[in-house]
């Protein structure tokens, strides 16, 4: 593996791994100023909303000035975000913090353009993206196990901690990661407006379906993990201990799937437009086995959605940038970000409103998402290859 992708895994697993670090204790340390609970789920908010206004604009940067100097850029900002967010004196620091890491979030956007630059074809490309999903899985595992460590020490020594590997990531990053985009569009006009690129990717024909599909998934992963340990508790009595060990479990699957199995099994056997259909065939699946409430039957839908879920956020990212121009990959990818950080802010209200109502009502509606996805994504790969039948264009898909 060559320091390129190695520097890169890096950058994401230290980014990932914070996040994890800092979600056990995070309510620990947020009661030294209020007890109330909107304080800790706005915090975890307005990360989201920066983080969606500033991702668009910040991919769009990477094309026209380079992937290295907007993703240092982005990680010192998450280094300043918690050193700011430890040393907090009042609650407005801690808005403070998570808004100064929110408007530079575009560690992830960028590490996936820096993979998908420097990958020779197709099938690398998605090799590239599985690796990030499994410094992703790996992170999450390790993370809580960390925080929960550290926290037991001092409440704010996690944030300091994940702050200096931050910042220790960024060094590395300007003394040894090359740029590696260098077809830049260098004449394009930019504007501050978060919403321009979220327009154009509203009118850009050839993306539009994909950028519908990953907007379902992402409402549905959202819904699911913000529900999950209150569906749980509510039917099966788990408590917190088991409902982590069951996150850890899913993150060593997410891992082995996309680390290992992607590259040696799913895309030996299939094509990535294949996958995507069978994958949202096996999440959708999933979440109608999770509505029933039969633990033999729960864990069934529990390893389907699992399954569904590691292999469909690469193939979607991989599908996304193979339709894309070359010259404006970070900025598509800056807007898949942005429209997963909305879908956090979105998916869990919409799930918390629907649980109320019915505790299985999330997963059956998650379900229903996702078969409008399936059927957006089947149509536009027949529209796609009757387009090539005819001579109008080429092949770029299959069903």
């Amino acid at each position: 593996m060559n320091k390129t992708k190695i520097l890169i895994l890096i950058t994401v697993f230290i980014d990932v791994a914070g996040m994890g670090i800092v979600i056990p204790i995070l309510p620990f340390y947020v009661e030294h100023f209020s007890s109330a609970p909107l304080l800790i789920t706005s915090l975890f908010a307005v990360y989201a909303v920066f983080s969606f206004l500033s991702a668009p604009l910040i991919g769009a940067l990477s094309d026209k000035i380079g992937r290295k100097v907007m993703l240092i850029t982005s990680i010192f900002s998450t280094a300043a975000g918690w050193f700011v967010f430890a040393a907090a004196p009042n609650v407005l620091f801690l808005y403070l913090g998570r808004i100064i890491d929110g408007s530079a979030a575009g560690n992830f956007p960028i590490a996936q353009a820096y993979l998908t630059d420097i990958a020779q074809d197709d099938r690398e490309r998605t090799t590239n993206l599985g690796l990030i999903g499994a410094a992703f899985g790996i992170a999450f595992i390790m993370g809580p196990f960390i925080g929960g460590t550290l926290g037991a020490i001092s409440h704010t020594l996690p944030f300091w901690i994940v702050g200096c590997l931050a910042l220790i990531n960024g060094l590395l990053a300007i003394f040894f990661l090359p740029e590696t985009h260098h077809n830049r569009q260098t004449d394009k006009r930019l504007s501050i407006n978060p919403f321009i690129p979220l327009k154009r990717a509203a009118q850009n024909i050839t993306l539009r379906p994909n950028y519908l599909v990953w907007s379902l998934f992402g409402l549905a992963v959202a819904g699911f993990q913000s529900i999950f340990a209150l569906y749980t508790s509510a039917l099966y009595n788990f408590t917190e201990f088991t409902v982590g060990l069951l996150y850890t479990a899913m993150g060593v699957v997410i891992a082995l799937n996309q680390a290992v199995a992607l590259k040696h099994f799913w895309l030996k056997k299939f094509s990535e437009p294949k996958l995507e259909l069978i994958m949202l065939v096996i999440y959708i699946i999933g979440f109608t086995l999770l509505a029933i409430p039969n633990f033999f039957v729960f864990i069934l839908g529990l390893l389907a959605t699992t399954f569904g879920q590691s292999v469909l956020r690469v193939v979607l990212n991989s599908q996304i940038i193979a339709k894309a121009d070359p010259k404006i990959k970070g900025e598509v990818l800056g807007i898949t970000s942005s429209v997963t950080s909305l879908s956090m802010a979105v998916g869990p209200l919409l799930a918390g409103l629907l649980f109320g109502w019915s505790h299985v009502l999330p997963f059956l509606i998650g379900a229903f998402l996702l078969t409008i996805a399936f059927v957006i994504l089947y149509r536009d790969r027949r529209a796609l290859n009757q387009k090539a039948l005819s001579g109008d264009e080429v092949v770029v898909s299959e069903i």
